[in-house]
């Protein structure tokens, strides 16, 4: 639900009732994953998804339903052997949504919280007493609260804790406590829906590459800065899509900025006076990707130098170098492109192989979605190479 928080925090806003159905929980090659959410408002007006379109229709039927009797609603949704016209997943997978009617509550607060760009988490009971289905809990990251399960006053408090420790690493997850609060008592199960600000991009080096990764980056959902020591390159007219544009040498700026373990650094800078210095920060720290473009030659030449700099061989792992996947790319469009396909497979847990000659499963279990990894993917001799080639074409590289 937090997904289309902007949206639906002006339905609330504008003082409209509606319904959201959001999957709980997913089995199989399901097409979303929980926090997935379809809202329909009285109007008959709606917006997000649950599966991508193979139960949509059925969905949207629940939810005007919700909306007029105004009871929660859990429904599981699969294939169908048996019947060919049965509403299901045509993927295989298994689906469980809730569907719930919002009119003020609590809901309203953490939706205007997430649309602030603020971190938020509405834990949800999605299993468990009929009379407490949808009751929710909205958790700030110290763990404050407000509304209520509905239960015993102890569910209350140990739901507040979970939540923000989900909240604390980003994650959107299911839990389940007893019913008092405590570990061995009736289960319940809450969802657990976290809303946290955009993860940071950092592009070093203000090339044209790096304006073709901007537009990458921001149609990912990144919050994109850029970063060159050299005013003449670091416009606002070569990068007007950038939401931040920095003119100072990449390592200060690195030392001085907030990174987290979602944070993705790009060096692009090609310049061993910015990039030895740079990598030898952005390897100790703890965030999701760091990547260097250059050529094959480049890349071994600065192993060497960041070896002689005293960077250790487990740091050394961690660089993505040549950065990118291999797709023949040629343009700084098709390069941004390599670039953020390797980044979403270092997140999402992806071989980078091609889905085609792929037997592992196509939706990926919902803890490879939700944390980012630091191992490497497959060696390049399994096929992975950079999606900046061997000549360096574009760079100047292959000329030396």
């Amino acid at each position: 639900m937090l997904d289309i928080a902007d949206e639906l925090n002006r339905w609330a806003e504008e003082g409209r009732e509606f319904a959201v159905a959001t999957v709980v929980a997913v089995g199989g090659s399901a097409p979303r994953q929980p926090g997935a959410a379809l809202a329909v408002d009285g109007a008959g007006t709606a917006i997000g998804s649950v599966s991508g379109g193979c139960v949509e229709g059925a969905v949207y039927a629940l939810c005007q339903q919700v909306l007029e009797d105004g009871e929660a609603v859990r429904e599981r949704f699969g294939y169908s052997d048996e019947d060919a016209f049965a509403v299901g997943l045509t993927c295989g997978g298994i689906i469980d949504v809730l569907v719930t009617r919002v009119r003020g509550g609590i809901v309203p607060t953490a939706l205007a919280a997430a649309a602030r760009g603020q971190a938020a988490a509405l834990a949800t009971l999605t299993d468990g007493p009929a009379d407490l289905l949808g009751h929710a809990l909205f958790v700030r990251p110290d763990g404050a609260y407000e509304g209520t399960l509905g239960g015993h006053p102890g569910l209350d408090r140990t739901a507040a804790d979970e939540a923000a420790a989900l909240l604390d690493a980003g994650r959107t997850d299911s839990v389940v406590i007893g019913e008092d609060g405590s570990r061995c008592g009736r289960p319940v199960t809450l969802l657990v829906e976290t809303s946290v600000p955009a993860p940071r991009m950092i592009v070093f080096g203000a090339i044209d590459f790096a304006s073709a990764l901007v537009r990458v980056g921001k149609f990912l959902g990144y919050h994109v800065t850029v970063c060159d020591a050299r005013p003449v390159f670091a416009t606002r007219t070569r990068f007007p899509e950038t939401d931040e544009l920095v003119v100072q040498w990449p390592q200060r700026y690195l030392e001085a900025t907030e990174v987290d373990s979602r944070t993705v650094l790009c060096v692009l800078t090609h310049d061993p006076k910015f990039d030895i210095p740079l990598l030898q920060l952005a390897l100790k720290l703890p965030v999701a990707y760091v990547g260097a473009m250059g050529s094959r030659r480049t890349h071994e030449d600065r192993n060497q130098r960041l070896r002689e700099a005293g960077v250790t061989d487990v740091e050394l792992a961690r660089l993505r170098s040549p950065i990118g996947l291999d797709l023949g790319a040629r343009t700084p469009e098709e390069t941004a492109l390599s670039i953020a396909a390797e980044i979403v497979a270092n997140r999402r847990g992806g071989s980078g192989a091609a889905l085609s000659a792929a037997r592992t499963p196509i939706h990926r279990p919902t803890e490879a979605h939700t944390r980012p990894r630091l191992s490497r993917l497959p060696s390049r001799g399994a096929g992975l190479s950079s999606g900046v080639g061997d000549t360096g074409e574009g760079l100047g590289e292959g000329l030396r």
